[in-house]
C-alpha cells in the first residue's frame, strides 16, 4: 500500500503536544536539573548563560491555547531564536533552522512544541518540532514590538541593579543620545541600479512600503578645496546656494546610552522611526523612557549639533542644581552666532544696550513643539522712547538705525538663552561632551550586528530587529560583568 505523504504529515502534526514551557531563567538558576543532552551541548549552555538572567516567566507572550491555524510557536521561544541568530552571526532564517536541527538542545531549552519520537536520542524529532524558515520570517514581521521591548527594558534593569549593588549611585546622571541611519533593502538605494527619479519622495519603493526618504547629512561646502565654485548652466542658481547631501530610503534608530567608568556602556532606551523624521523628534519619547527606567531626570546630557534646540537645554536646566546642563555644540543656525543677554534676560545689541520686548506670540511652525517667541527691538525705537532726538542717537551709528533700528525674534524660554550663554570652552563642558563617545561605541557594536543594512522589507520587522540588537548588546555587557564578579 502506498502511503499518502499529505496524510502522514497531518498525522505527524496531530501528535504535537505542548509540554510544560521551559523557563530559561529557571533553567539558568538550576542547571543541574537540565537533561544530559542539554548540559552536554556547549553552545546551548553558553547561550543559556547569556539570556538566562532575564525574567522569561514574565514575558508578555501570546495566547498559546488559541487556534492559530497551526501549532502555536511561543513568542518567547522565537525571541530567543532571534537573539541566537544575532549572537552566532547566522545570516538567514534557513541557517538558523539548520543550526537548531544540528543542536536539538536549543529546541528543548527554548520551549518549542516537541514531536515525541524514540528514533532520536533527545526523545523528539528536531526537524518536525520546528516551523519552517518562512514562518520564522513571518513571526518577525508580525510580532508586536512591545514583546521585544520588554526584553530590552529588563536587560537595562538588570544592569542598573548590578551597578547599584556595586556602589555606583551616579549611573544615569549623564546620558548621551544619537541616531543611526538604516538603509532600506530597495533598489533605490543601489547606485548601480537605474531608477528614474530616485529621490522623489512621492515615488514609494515597491520593495518596502514603510521606508521613507531622508537625508543623512547636508552641507554647502565644496567636495574639493581646490575647485572653484561655478554656476551650473542647466539650472542657473548661485553656486554658494547649492546643497550637497546624502539621501537614502530607509529608517533611523534613536538610542540613549549610559557610560559607566571603567565598566562599559549600555542602552537605556531605543526607538525606530522612518527616515523622514528629524533627529530632534527622538528627544522627548526617549527621555520619557529614560526617566521611567531611572526613576529620576538625568542631570547631564550630551548630543551632537543636530540637537541644538532650546528645549534640549531647558530640559536639563534645574533651578535647584545650577551645575546641570546639556553639552551640545553650537550649530550656528538662524544667522546669529554670538548673542549676549542682560541680567534681566534681554538680548544686547551691537551697541551694548538691552533690547526691550515689544510683543510675544505663539509659534507653532518653526520648532518641534509649540512655544512662545518674542520680538525684541532697539531701545531707541521702543515704546519707552519719548523724544525723536533720542531715537536717532545710536552710539555706534548702526546702518539699521535709519530704518527703525535693530530687531530680533527669539524664543522667550530659558533654554534659548542657555544656548548662547553656555561656556563651551570650560573643563566641565568638555568632560561631559567626551562621554558622547559612548553612544558612538554602541552604534559601532550595532553596526557589527547588521543594523545598517538589514535584509528585511517591513517597518515592524526592522524595529523588532533593532530592539533585539540593543538587547543583545546589554546582555553581552551583563555576562561580562557577572563573569568578572
Amino acid at each position: 500500500m502506498v502511503r499518502n505523504p499529505i496524510l502522514a504529515r497531518f498525522q505527524a502534526l496531530a501528535r504535537f503536544r505542548q509540554p510544560k514551557r521551559t523557563d530559561l531563567q529557571e533553567a539558568f538558576l538550576h542547571q543541574e536539573k537540565l537533561p544530559a543532552f542539554v548540559r552536554d551541548c556547549p553552545a546551548a549552555m553558553r547561550f543559556l548563560n547569556l539570556v538566562g538572567p532575564l525574567p522569561w516567566h514574565q514575558f508578555p507572550d501570546r495566547n498559546l491555547s488559541r487556534d492559530w491555524g497551526q501549532t502555536a510557536i511561543p513568542y518567547s521561544a522565537f525571541s530567543a531564536v532571534c537573539l541566537l541568530k544575532l549572537n552566532e552571526g547566522l545570516v538567514s532564517m534557513d541557517r538558523v533552522r539548520q543550526y537548531l536541527i544540528e543542536h536539538p538542545a536549543f529546541i528543548w531549552l527554548l520551549g518549542f512544541p516537541l514531536l515525541r519520537s524514540r528514533d532520536y536520542p533527545c526523545g523528539f524529532n528536531p526537524e518536525l518540532s520546528l516551523p519552517s524558515a518562512r514562518h520564522f520570517t513571518r513571526l518577525l514581521r508580525n510580532m508586536p514590538n512591545a514583546c521585544l521591548e520588554f526584553l530590552c527594558t529588563q536587560s537595562t534593569r538588570l544592569l542598573l541593579k548590578h551597578f547599584a549593588a556595586h556602589a555606583n549611585p551616579t549611573v544615569g546622571d549623564c546620558i548621551s543620545l544619537d541616531t543611526k541611519h538604516i538603509l532600506a533593502w530597495v533598489k533605490e538605494n543601489n547606485p548601480k541600479a537605474y531608477v528614474a527619479n530616485r529621490f522623489d519622495k512621492t515615488q514609494q519603493p515597491k520593495g518596502d512600503p514603510d521606508c521613507k526618504l531622508g537625508c543623512k547629512r547636508k552641507h554647502n561646502q565644496q567636495v574639493s578645496k581646490t575647485a572653484s565654485p561655478s554656476t551650473p548652466f542647466s539650472q542657473p542658481f548661485p553656486a554658494h546656494t547649492l546643497q550637497i547631501g546624502e539621501y537614502y530610503w530607509g529608517y533611523a534608530s534613536g538610542v540613549v546610552v549610559v557610560k559607566v567608568q571603567d565598566q562599559g556602556e549600555f542602552v537605556l532606551a531605543e526607538m525606530t522611526q522612518s527616515f523622514d523624521h528629524p533627529d530632534v523628534s527622538y528627544f522627548f519619547p526617549l527621555m520619557a523612557k529614560t526617566e521611567k527606567l531611572l526613576g529620576f531626570r538625568p542631570r547631564f546630557g550630551t548630543f551632537d549639533a543636530a540637537f541644538d534646540a532650546f528645549y534640549v537645554y531647558e530640559y536639563f536646566h534645574h533651578p535647584d542644581d545650577p551645575q546641570a546642563f546639556a553639552a551640545v555644540p553650537f550649530s550656528e543656525k538662524g544667522g546669529c552666532k554670538d548673542r549676549t543677554f542682560s541680567p534681566e534676560g534681554l538680548p544686547i545689541c551691537l551697541a551694548g544696550l538691552a533690547m526691550p520686548l515689544l510683543f510675544t506670540f505663539t509659534d507653532r511652525t518653526t520648532a518641534l513643539i509649540e512655544h512662545q517667541r518674542g520680538k525684541y527691538v532697539c531701545p531707541f525705537f521702543s515704546k519707552t522712547a519719548k523724544h525723536k532726538s533720542v531715537r536717532s542717537s545710536c552710539p555706534i551709528h548702526h546702518p539699521q538705525a535709519r530704518h527703525g533700528g535693530c530687531a530680533t525674534t527669539m524664543s522667550t524660554s530659558t533654554g534659548a538663552r542657555l544656548r548662547y550663554t553656555l561656556d563651551r570652552q570650560s573643563d566641565g563642558y568638555k568632560n561631559i561632551y567626551r562621554q558622547r563617545t559612548a553612544v558612538e561605541r554602541i552604534n559601532s557594536q550595532a553596526l557589527a550586528l547588521g543594523i545598517e543594512r538589514p535584509h528585511l522589507r517591513n517597518g515592524r520587522a526592522i524595529a523588532n530587529l533593532n530592539t533585539l540588537i540593543y538587547t543583545l548588546i546589554n546582555l553581552r555587557l551583563l555576562r561580562r560583568l557577572l563573569s568578572d564578579c
